[in-house]
């Protein structure tokens, strides 16, 4: 009978350690989610995160156990778990402001992800910490034996953890996403509060603001998401996602850069790794793509066109197995991906088709080679890959794994006698680091490697490098050139690799010491102060459009400042907004302001094209013709070079077109257009220009066409509009009766 009472007064404080457990770890694992979008998933942040929830379940240990002694515990416990409620609404609204703290970006980099985790994690750990004495308090004063039930309790409290740990890896995250999930631990504490204490007046009053707090974290209403958005409780929304997904690794979204061409950029946290123009798989948009393949081309398969074996490791958006796909029919391409995540989310919003010949093997690399090694042998595999392409490397998620010296004498194995493997790495010259212990360990393992960067990012902003590995001599600059003559690739020679493996301390990567956090210190903090410029930049879009023009010129400045690289879109978006202000000065000073920085910067000339177009259009408006018509001769000029470069892009053809009509070279204007209306035959607006451009040339039989056509189009969409061109037709024909009298 003993047995049975002291197992009863065991229950409920047993049953209060499970839970607070299992909330502790839940809450642990989905926070470190939150934060990897703004921190990334690191030894850094791992670090932070575990210290911070040992620290705060320390702390709340000790004064638990001080107000155990001095309150009563089933109180006590009321109070805990209604503030532990709390401070999950905290997690949310803290994550959501402390990654737009701009003093926090410039801490050293280790710095900033412990002050955001902290912030983040230590008031639920502190609170959630506190339940474990109080508890042990309540079962002794019951005349528990002290050992056996100390002992019963921390045990349970473990049990929790260790539950609440595999629930919420396996199940909860992947199936519910990790904000929901907060505000139902939030809610399930605050039951637990409202149990130990029900006739508490002020837990009541709680339960109802947390409803509605819940209600415009959650509801999908507008007003709940403005409500939100304003409170802190949501992330703003951004109206360029087409797909986003929390998956088992990871956020993975879809962003559209523009509609006409559709372009989109697939994201994983805050790391973008892929770019593309749906429908143009061989338009490559990334610039570490480009060098693939121009190095693919230039091994000579762009000659023989015959088939080869590719491996892709890391599938990202999968434009470049696409691009492969689409130049090589025939040949087997395999991508290596851990996230199926991420090949759903390539198939929903990024161009890959379900039934795609691409192989996916969802599986993390390093332990798909070795399987293949193991199963197959090493002979039967031995030379099976022509190409492997690295592509999973973030800048602040690094796969060590794949970086290391045997990872890479797994790689020599698979490839045949002129194999060659490519993998982008994330630095910058300045510091070097990261690409001088990446390239002095590939050294160890193949004769032959080099490096190929873009020439125009030679400062401290991070960029993307390739490194190319063969056991045969290659001549990229060569291969480059033949490539394309326009694009600025940068083949380092002899002394500047010589130079970055200085800079590594000529150090090995190895499965046992592979420190690459700190090598990459440098270059992660620098692109943190450019995460946070291009929220600034997003954020300055949206106060434009919500016609707050003061201070979105001022968001556009602080982008500029922190990240110079967005100079040429801010001051192109600050021009135009000075325009609507009737300020010509202020939007001249600023599309010059673009100009001179592309000058300086070394960028490619194509970027600021549309800048002195618009500064061209405007100079002529200020009765400033001959500086305008310089200006507009200067668009037309890269707008040509960048067609050649990109000849399927509609919205450049469609430049020049009005570069050239309003310049009055009417034929040069009509022939870009109608090249706009072939690549873009459901456009209304191609039309409507290239009949304006024909008519004033006077070909009225071809503006007649274009214009029917446009008829057409319109009784789709706008009938009122379809109404008043077929006016127009007729006006056309009647000029074309008129001339021909």
């Amino acid at each position: 009978m003993s047995k049975l009472r002291d197992a009863l007064c065991m229950l409920v404080p047993s049953v209060t350690v499970f839970f607070a457990g299992g909330c502790i770890m839940i809450l642990e694992l989905v926070a470190s989610r939150l934060v990897a979008q703004d921190l990334g998933s690191s030894l850094y942040t791992w670090t932070s995160i575990l210290g911070t929830v040992l620290g705060g379940l320390a702390v709340g240990a000790y004064l638990g156990g001080r107000l155990a002694d001095r309150y009563h515990p089933r109180r006590a416990l009321a109070v805990f778990f209604g503030l532990s409620s709390a401070a999950c609404v905290a997690i949310v609204v803290w994550n959501n402001i402390v990654g737009d703290w701009a003093w926090l970006w410039r801490l050293p980099w280790p710095a900033h992800v412990f002050v955001h985790v902290a912030l983040v994690l230590a008031a639920p750990s502190m609170l959630l910490g506190t339940i474990s004495p109080v508890a042990v308090k309540g079962a002794l004063d019951r005349g528990l034996a002290p050992g056996r039930t100390v002992g019963a309790i921390y045990a349970w409290a473990a049990a929790g953890a260790l539950a609440g740990t595999f629930l919420t890896g396996f199940f909860l995250i992947p199936q519910f996403g990790c904000i929901i999930v907060i505000w139902a631990v939030g809610a399930a504490l605050l039951a637990m509060a409202l149990l130990y204490w029900v006739s508490c007046l002020a837990l009541h009053l709680w339960a109802l603001l947390f409803g509605a707090l819940a209600t415009i974290g959650m509801a999908p209403a507008d007003w709940a998401q403005e409500a939100g958005v304003g409170a802190g409780l949501r992330a703003p929304e951004d109206p360029t996602v087409v797909y986003e997904d929390e998956t088992s690794y990871g956020r993975v979204a879809v962003r559209r850069v523009s509609e006409r061409p559709d372009q989109r950029t697939f994201w994983e946290d805050q790391f973008k790794h892929s770019e593309m123009v749906m429908g143009d798989v061989t338009n490559l948009q990334c610039f570490y793509t480009k060098i693939y393949a121009a190095l693919t081309h230039g091994v000579g398969l762009q000659n023989s066109r015959s088939p080869a074996r590719m491996m892709v490791i890391g599938g990202g958006g999968y434009a470049f197995p696409q691009y492969l796909q689409a130049q090589w029919p025939g040949s087997a391409v395999e991508v290596i991906e851990v996230d199926p995540g991420v090949t759903q989310a390539a198939q929903e919003a990024f161009g890959l088709e379900q039934n795609s010949a691409i192989e996916t093997v969802n599986l993390d690399a390093r332990g798909h080679i070795a399987q293949l090694l193991r199963r197959d042998g090493s002979e039967s595999v031995a030379g099976r890959y022509d190409f492997i392409y690295g592509d999973a490397i973030g800048d602040y998620s690094l796969p060590v794994h794949l970086l290391t010296r045997e990872f890479h004498d797994q790689i020599a194995q698979l490839l045949n006698e002129k194999g060659v493997y490519l993998v982008n790495v994330i630095d910058t010259y300045e510091s070097g680091r990261m690409l001088g212990a990446v390239v002095h360990t590939l050294e160890q393992t193949f004769p032959h490697v080099y490096v190929v960067g873009n020439r125009v990012r030679l400062t401290s902003l991070p960029d993307t490098f390739v490194v190319v590995a063969t056991a045969t001599r290659l001549e990229p600059a060569e291969m480059l050139s033949e490539y394309s003559e326009h694009a600025p690739f940068w083949c380092l020679d002899e002394t500047e690799i010589a130079y970055l493996q200085d800079k590594a301390e000529r150090r090995v990567l190895t499965d046992d010491h592979a420190p690459v956090e700190n090598l990459l210190t440098p270059v992660v903090q620098q692109g943190a102060v450019e995460r946070l410029a291009r929220r600034y930049f997003r954020e300055a879009v949206r106060l434009r459009a919500a016609g707050r023009v003061g201070r979105s010129i001022a968001r556009y400045r602080e982008a500029m400042e922190l990240n110079p690289s967005l100079t040429i879109r801010a001051c192109s978006a600050i021009g135009f907004m000075r325009v609507e202000q009737k300020d010509l000065e202020g939007a001249v000073s600023a599309f010059r302001k673009a100009i001179v920085y592309q000058t300086e910067s070394g960028l490619e000339q194509t970027a600021i094209a549309p800048v002195h177009m618009n500064l061209g259009v405007l100079l002529r408006r200020m009765d400033r013709p001959a500086e305008g018509r310089e200006h507009l001769a200067e668009a037309v000029k890269w707008f040509r070079v960048d067609i050649r470069k990109n000849p399927g892009s509609v919205v450049v053809w469609e430049w020049l077109g009005d570069a050239l009509a309003i310049m009055g070279d009417l034929k040069g204007a009509s022939d870009a257009l109608e090249k706009a209306v072939e690549l873009a035959p459901e456009n209304p607006a191609y039309y409507r220009k290239l009949a304006k451009a024909l008519e004033l040339q006077r070909r009225y039989d071809e503006a007649i066409v274009a214009a029917r056509r446009l008829v057409e189009l319109l009784k789709k969409e706008d009938r009122k509009a379809a109404v008043e061109m077929s006016q127009y037709v007729e006006f056309l024909e009647y000029e074309r009766v008129k001339r021909r009298r």
